[in-house]
């Protein structure tokens, strides 16, 4: 029985020995609707997310769609810029930034990307929105889920799970958008012409968070999220995240509101449960620390509610450190948490400058493999190169080649006429360098290939190779 854990019952020593599957979930898990900062301050973060995440598919820059990543193309368009397969450095940056990003917030906040900004969170939100809408608050849900199947049932079921399908096709619809073209896959699916494997990513993305939001929940965050699992090696003792005030709290009992209740041993938890029905991954926070808690502060809200109600000072769950909750102090610069916001300043300045200095030409220079390193003709010594220039700006450009090198050498350079460049096109460009023999001083030496827009020079880009020629 390896796989099999005790359920909460017996854990709770209700005298039934009941067990489950290590994945399963105990029960469905019944979330109470509750108000307070916390929850507002969720809102103000994941709608303008949410927003951003449907809306900008929908804006067009330039006559090209804001955002959109063209893999066939290979190329990714971001509001006025375009990389490509050679951009790969920057992707790998904003990935290292991110962890340490990562690495920053968990040490000082915890898991609070979990709780306010995570698709998996936000997405649980609206669907559980949906259900309270249909099928009303916590203890209606229980009713009509315990009660046999009527047309009053079938109705807000099916009134839930129509919402969750509109929510689910809206966001595969987005997400399959940023990669094929909103608007041109909206057509297509509406004149049943989009491309197999479009329909197949919407159909995908459509069940797969039909499903996630719907059903799975909060078994995402306790077992198939990575982050729940290495998120202890970030935390430490001035970490702030969600606790609750066991010196102030304990011992729990319920009381009535006016009485004196400390002289009857009892701490300021009444032992309501409220901190553990508004939970979303079902756990109980006045157990201690859990790596399934994502510090999404509804707990808070609800403890607070109470407190009001009781007449209690608010605070006895909040977002505190572990040496607070000991020694009444946090400590807020502390090395490593420096450390990690010194890196991340310094990687953003360099990506930022790196972005802003880029060039939307780019040329690279190739030897020709089909000739050989050098040959003599009239006195000249050549050596044969292709240029590729890869234009990435917006508008096509005609650029001019010219090359550069030691003082007092005479380079001649034989290539196209015209070279004409559409945006977004690589173009491979033949050219031949010829250098007087007599002022070769050595087998080979340094020069540079410059490559400039006609219309703009300040679009150019300098690409150094080496000019081969006879021994001396």
């Amino acid at each position: 029985m390896s796989d099999l854990i005790p359920t909460r019952e017996e854990q709770e020593g209700d005298g039934q020995v009941r067990y489950r599957m290590l994945y399963e979930s105990d029960d469905k898990v019944y979330t109470r609707h509750i108000s307070g900062i916390y929850t507002r301050v969720r809102k103000y973060t994941g709608l303008p997310l949410l927003a951003a995440f449907f809306f900008i598919p929908w804006i067009n820059l330039e006559g090209r769609q804001a955002v959109l990543f063209d893999l066939p193309e290979r190329k990714f368009h971001i509001l006025w810029s375009t990389f490509g397969p050679q951009d790969g450095f920057l992707l790998a940056w904003i990935l290292i930034m991110a962890a340490f990003a990562l690495f920053a917030v968990t040490t000082w906040l915890g898991r609070v990307w979990c709780g306010f900004t995570c698709p998996q969170t936000v997405w649980t939100m609206m669907f559980m929105w949906a259900e309270r809408l249909c099928e009303g608050d916590r203890a209606k849900r229980i009713k009509l889920d315990a009660a046999p199947w009527s047309l009053e049932k079938a109705l807000r079921k099916s009134g839930t799970y129509a919402i969750w399908l509109l929510i689910a096709a809206a966001t595969a619809l987005a997400f399959v958008g940023y990669f094929y073209g909103i608007r041109d896959l909206v057509v297509d699916l509406a004149s049943l012409k989009a491309h197999p494997q479009a329909v197949f990513w919407v159909a995908f993305f459509t069940l797969a968070t039909f499903f996630n939001a719907g059903f799975l929940r909060e078994q995402v965050c306790k077992y198939m999220c990575p982050y729940a699992r290495f998120q202890s090696v970030m935390y430490d003792q001035d970490t702030l995240a969600v606790q609750y005030d066991a010196r102030r709290g304990e011992t729990r009992g319920p009381r009535k509101k006016g009485i004196d209740y400390q002289s009857e041993g009892l701490g300021d938890c009444i032992d309501c449960y409220w901190c553990v029905q508004v939970c979303p991954v079902d756990i109980d926070i006045r157990d201690g620390m859990q790596y399934e808690c994502i510090n999404c502060g509804l707990c808070v809200d609800a403890c607070n509610s109470v407190m009001d109600k009781m007449g209690y000072p608010r605070g006895l769950i909040r977002f505190t450190s572990e040496d607070e909750l000991e020694t009444g102090k946090t400590n807020y610069l502390r090395p490593r948490l420096f450390g990690y916001a010194l890196v991340l300043a310094a990687m953003v300045g360099l990506f930022s400058y790196q972005l802003l200095t880029r060039s939307p030409v780019e040329a690279e220079v190739l030897r020709d493999r089909g000739a050989r390193m050098y040959r003599e003709y009239r006195g000249d010594i050549q050596n044969v190169y292709t240029v590729k220039i890869n234009n990435m700006d917006r508008t096509a450009h005609e650029f001019s080649i010219r090359v550069e090198g030691r003082e007092g050498v005479d380079y001649s350079l034989r290539k196209p006429r015209q070279i004409y460049v559409e945006s977004g096109e690589i173009y491979a460009v033949p050219i031949r360098v010829s250098v007087p023999k007599g002022q070769l001083r050595d087998s080979k030496h340094d020069i540079h290939i410059v490559v400039q827009a006609v219309d703009q020079p300040e679009l150019q880009d300098r690409h150094q190779t080496v000019f081969i020629g006879p021994k001396r």
